[in-house]
């Protein structure tokens, strides 16, 4: 074509290694032979000519974020004569509808953040991991923070839900373990926290979230109801994090743990090999980062009770027994998420695991220590026989075995008194632990604890005290003394008469 600008047809193609014929041919028609191709049509019937029109199109423009898969089950139902085969074409035709006609769809802008700018909050469900405590089921949630530029990430076990204090604590503890304070804070609506709340509470909860931020200097923020993406920052780590905890799990080789002390050591253990990974950009951030205050702000609720004459009391469908001594008295009590901290006046007296009531079936649930009833039971053995909180007595399940085999085999009265004997003998020997394995092996070979064998068993070691002779200091010897003393007397005086 370049020798085409200055030659004659025939001498062009010369050039170009064409034959004359064919320099003619594409000076008549310049088209590429790809550009000259007729488009490809149909080779066989069209299976949606009769419905697509008349019953698909008023399907997608009535309702347009309907599935296809929900239009070809209907379109089934109303003409039986279409095959299963043609369910991939529907999909691609509404697809491309959908391109040409649909209505516009949701962009998602990229954000920009620089250091210091923004925190990000939101709580995540683990129940899939199937962590144990102690061979026991673990549901559970995870508080977690990042900064959205560094990545720099907390992570904090919450045993309940979504609540203020669970967000108030964990959050609290990410700013004290990063050093400083960002200058915007982003969270959620807390949905699940404002669930089946009255307005009033609702606007004191939050009021309390704005003066909690308030107190670090943040601006609080919360991203729209239903639109995850507002928050993307934080929701894409939860995945990457619990897949992170996974893969931790599989090298582990065991997804059960001692208590739940080992359990958070474990995810603060990996939440740091991932702040290890981006330590040089957490370190830039740090520099631009507000001071924190002089000190924490509350992460509780307050409650006050009365400790009734069950030796406990009520609080959020929940019975806690306490030291008997307390009946009668009002106690104020700081509400954490995994526990009670109880005060008598200004004087903390004990702290208490918090317990939950159980879902859906709308009776209390029980946090007992028989250590607190012991002296009483001993009293009344048989109040153990219909005792409510009778299965939350026992500290281990050994314990209970035993006095499920004692009902089994003995009468009501004779296990009641066992059984108390038992938990009194644990009470007073300081000996849970090592009672419970002598009663598991008792079961385990068929026999019934023998009380008076175990009292053997577990009695004070004897101690020889020691003889001690003292002999008495002769009083002569106090005239020794007095005698020592006389020059010195002397001296004094003859400097008084000089």
């Amino acid at each position: 074509m370049k020798s085409r600008q200055s030659n004659v047809p025939a001498i062009a193609a010369a050039k170009a290694g064409f034959s004359t014929a064919t320099g003619y041919r594409i000076e008549a028609d310049p088209r590429l032979p790809s550009q000259k191709k007729s488009p490809r049509g149909r080779r066989r019937p069209d299976p949606l000519a009769g419905v697509w029109d008349s019953e698909i199109v008023p399907l997608l423009e009535g309702a347009p974020s309907i599935r296809a898969v929900a239009i070809f089950e209907e379109i089934c139902r109303r003409e039986p004569g279409i095959a299963a085969s043609v369910r991939r074409t529907l999909e691609r035709r509404i697809a491309r509808w959908r391109a040409l006609n649909g209505p516009d769809r949701d962009v998602i802008f990229r954000q920009d953040h620089p250091p210091g700018r923004m925190g990000l909050s939101d709580f995540t469900d683990l129940g899939g991991l199937g962590i144990t405590i102690a061979s026991e089921q673990f549901d559970h949630r995870l508080y977690h923070f990042r900064l959205a530029f560094s990545g720099f990430e907390h992570a904090h076990v919450v045993l309940g839900g979504e609540s203020f204090v669970a967000l108030a604590e964990g959050l609290q503890n990410a700013l004290w373990g990063l050093g400083g304070v960002p200058e915007q804070h982003r969270s959620d609506s807390l949905s699940a926290a404002f669930c089946n709340l009255d307005r009033e509470a609702q606007e004191d909860l939050t009021r309390r979230y704005e003066e909690l931020c308030a107190h670090y200097g943040m601006t609080p923020s919360r991203n729209n109801r239903g639109i995850a993406h507002e928050n993307g920052s934080i929701e894409s780590a939860h995945g990457h994090l619990k897949n992170v905890l996974r893969d931790e799990l599989l090298l582990r080789g065991s997804r059960d743990f001692e208590d739940l002390a080992a359990y958070r050591r474990f995810v603060d253990e990996v939440v740091g090999r991932r702040n290890a990974r981006n330590r040089k950009r957490i370190e830039i951030e740090r520099l631009a980062l507000k001071p924190l205050p002089e000190r924490r702000t509350t992460d509780y609720e307050e409650a006050r009770v009365l400790v009734t004459s069950s030796g406990g009391f009520i609080l959020r469908r929940v019975f806690y027994s306490v030291p008997s001594r307390l009946i009668g008295h009002r106690l104020n009590v700081h509400l954490y998420d995994d526990r009670l901290e109880c005060f008598l006046g200004s004087t903390q007296i004990l702290s208490l695991r918090r317990g939950r009531p159980p879902q859906r079936s709308g009776k209390r649930g029980h946090v007992v220590d028989y250590h607190h009833v012991i002296h009483a039971l001993r009293k009344k053995p048989m109040a153990l026989l219909n005792l409510v909180y009778r299965d939350q007595l026992f500290p281990r399940r050994a314990y209970a075995r035993a006095f499920e085999m004692l009902l089994a085999k003995e009468s009501e009265k004779q296990a009641c008194r066992t059984m108390v004997g038992l938990l009194a003998l644990a009470h007073d020997r300081a000996c849970e632990a090592e009672l419970a394995h002598a009663i598991d092996a008792d079961l385990d070979a068929g026999c019934l604890p023998d009380l008076d064998r175990l009292h053997d068993r577990f009695k004070p070691d004897e101690v020889v005290i020691p003889h001690v002779a003292v002999e008495l200091v002769p009083l002569c010897i106090y005239d020794e003394l007095a005698v020592v003393r006389a020059p010195k007397t002397d001296l004094v005086l003859d400097a008084g008469a000089a």
